[in-house]
């Protein structure tokens, strides 16, 4: 499987961010550079399409599909939080039950079974309350035999995107390509067993929040991905 194409010079001082610190105006801005990015990666066609992760995932999302002409949806995932960080992630939800741990993160936080089960069934009740709101057709989703791009808005732990991705192979894509504007360095690394291809705008060695890189990190609220999936008429 391919990962992050390699840079040189001053592009991959950029990449790293030890040239300075890329901040995007905001997700409307990351779409529109992480879209132009992917025309050289992504035969540009109606035969693609593009899922994006609520909520800020799905903002990036949907300018991505717009400059692919690909098709858009979204695909629902929740990250697992640590007992006593819920900004952590420990793992990541599916609908369906499926799940990724973090087998290291669990053991050196001592998360007890206990703990991790009470905190699947937090994230299935908010898992349905979403779909209810994004998906409430419950259409299933039409991947199989094509290129599939997986949309964040930013990637931290990879936690939700690993979930996803291998949620996504059950249904036999032909080539899955994880993209965001910016990802943490080792979470990017982790993620190119995960995908065909793995495309990040940046991967700074600074990173402590996906927020930091962006100009304007507005709240992604249930309204503004309600207001994505109706001007697509998903709703």
């Amino acid at each position: 499987m391919s990962g992050i194409v390699a840079m040189t010079g001053f592009f991959s001082r950029l990449k790293d961010g030890t040239a300075f610190q890329l901040k995007f105006r905001d997700r409307v801005g990351a779409g529109e550079v992480l879209g132009n990015a992917l025309k050289f990666v992504v035969k540009k066609s109606g035969g693609n399409i593009v899922l994006g992760i609520p909520r800020g995932g799905v903002i990036v999302a949907d300018i991505v599909a717009r400059k692919l002409n690909a098709d858009f949806d979204v695909v629902i995932a929740r990250k697992l939080t640590a007992p006593d960080n819920k900004e952590n992630a420990i793992g990541a939800i599916m609908p369906d039950g499926s799940m990724y741990l973090d087998e290291f993160l669990v053991n050196s936080l001592k998360v007890s079974q206990g703990y991790i089960e009470d905190e699947k069934s937090v994230q299935l009740q908010e898992l349905e309350r979403r779909i209810q709101l994004y998906r409430p057709r419950k259409a299933g989703y039409n991947v199989k035999g094509r290129t599939v791009v997986l949309v964040d808005d930013g990637i931290a732990t990879g936690a939700t995107v690993i979930a996803a991705a291998r949620w996504l192979k059950k249904h036999e894509p032909a080539r899955i390509i994880i993209a965001a504007p910016v990802a943490q360095p080792q979470a990017a690394e982790l993620l190119k067993i995960e995908a065909d291809a793995v495309e990040v705008i940046s991967t700074p060695a600074n990173f402590g929040s996906v927020n930091q890189f962006y100009k304007d990190f507005d709240q992604a609220t249930d309204e503004r991905v309600l207001e994505v999936l109706k001007n697509r008429r998903l709703l």
